[in-house]
């Protein structure tokens, strides 16, 4: 339903109620993907497509009906079906379909959704895929509004962006979550052989990601032609220049005092998820010196990776950005970071609020890898 936020912020206001369809799987050849609604309001009127067409009709008298009964259901069309006026989809497909009501009693809560989406912060949306009361929301910044199962699950697929399905409650209910996010920002400054690793692996995780250097000669598309954008500047000046938020992460591989302590000043009064810094345990040393002479308080420094990256012992620049990706992923989920074998820990576990990371040495990073 986040594809007619406009639309549907604007019923919200007005006081209107309205039911939405929503694709929460599809299933062979089909005309849309999930998150594709359809919405009827109490006067019939409509807006948005679940087929393009096919089963428009049948699923337009769904919406009538959950308005009349204030029930949500969900449904299942396909080439074979024999009811809902002996429509099926043409292309030979199966959608699932989820039917929502919305009345005054949760409309304050969808607005709130909708209003989010209408200003560019990743929101997610979610309801049980049976179709069964309850609808959770969930902001950027950690709040939420609603129900609260599967929190956690939901909370996951906003910061990767995804919609899909989810089984939650010890697989008891499952629920469809719509997640309306930008991709998350990776930048990496510095422009050398590990950067283009790293990249790789950023954009394999998910991450917009951006390279910065202050020299033209080396910051080019021919060098890193895996990155979304590659910008000539200095470090510093273009942080200062970009919005970061609590989704945001930020790899300094400089490797240049002139560039490092300038950039990390400002990088650590940020609320980024993560600030990784690459250079030996003796460059982190007088690293931290240097930084804490700008005025950084030791709450400040502690949010810093440096040494950059897990100890997986590895060496070259594909090994060296899997152990930088690694050690995103453990501060992002709260991962301890530990062999999984014996270590009798949770394979998942509930999702780390944004900007609470803990500090390296309370999820058994203490032995970083080490890069020179």
């Amino acid at each position: 339903m986040l594809d007619l936020a406009r639309e549907l912020h604007r019923w919200c206001t007005e006081g209107r109620d309205f039911a939405v369809a929503t694709v929460i799987a599809v299933h062979g050849s089909a005309p849309r993907q999930p998150g594709a609604s359809l919405a009827v309001d109490f006067d019939g009127t409509a807006i948005g497509s679940v087929s393009g067409g096919c089963v428009e009709g049948a699923v337009y008298e769904l919406c009538r009906e959950a308005l009349e009964t204030g029930r949500g259901t969900a449904h299942r069309f396909g080439y074979s079906d024999e009811d809902a006026f002996a429509v099926g989809l043409t292309c030979g497909g199966v959608l699932d379909i989820l039917v929502t009501p919305v009345n005054a009693s949760q409309r304050g809560v969808y607005e709130s959704a909708f209003a989010a989406v209408l200003r560019g912060e990743a929101t997610a949306v979610a309801h049980p895929a049976d179709g069964s009361p309850g609808v959770l929301v969930v902001h950027a910044d950690g709040t939420h509004r609603g129900a609260t199962a599967g929190l956690p699950d939901v909370a996951a697929f906003l910061a990767s962006g995804r919609t899909g399905t989810v089984t939650v409650d010890c697989e008891r209910t499952t629920l469809f979550v719509e997640s309306s996010a930008p991709p998350p920002r990776m930048i990496v400054f510095g422009a050398v052989d590990f950067a283009a690793a790293l990249v790789r692996a950023g954009k394999f995780l998910g991450y917009h990601v951006t390279v910065c250097d202050a020299r033209p000669v080396f910051a080019t598309r021919q060098r890193f032609p895996d990155a979304d954008e590659v910008v000539a500047d200095w470090p510093h000046r273009y942080l200062e220049s970009q919005h970061v938020d609590s989704r945001t992460v930020l790899c300094v591989l400089t490797h240049d005092e002139k560039f490092d302590i300038p950039l990390l000043e400002r990088a650590l009064r940020l609320p980024a998820a993560y600030v990784g810094a690459m250079g030996s345990r003796r460059t982190h040393t007088a690293r931290l010196q240097r930084l804490r002479e700008t005025g950084l308080s030791d709450a400040e420094l502690s949010r810093l990776r440096s040494p950059i990256g897990l100890d997986l012992g590895g060496r070259t620049p594909e090994e060296t950005a899997l152990s930088i990706a690694a050690e995103i992923v453990a501060v992002r989920r709260g991962g301890s970071g530990v062999p999984l074998t014996g270590a009798g820990v949770p394979i998942h576990r509930a999702e780390v609020a944004p900007g609470t990371a803990r500090p390296r040495e309370e999820i058994g990073l203490a032995v970083p890898m080490s890069t020179v």
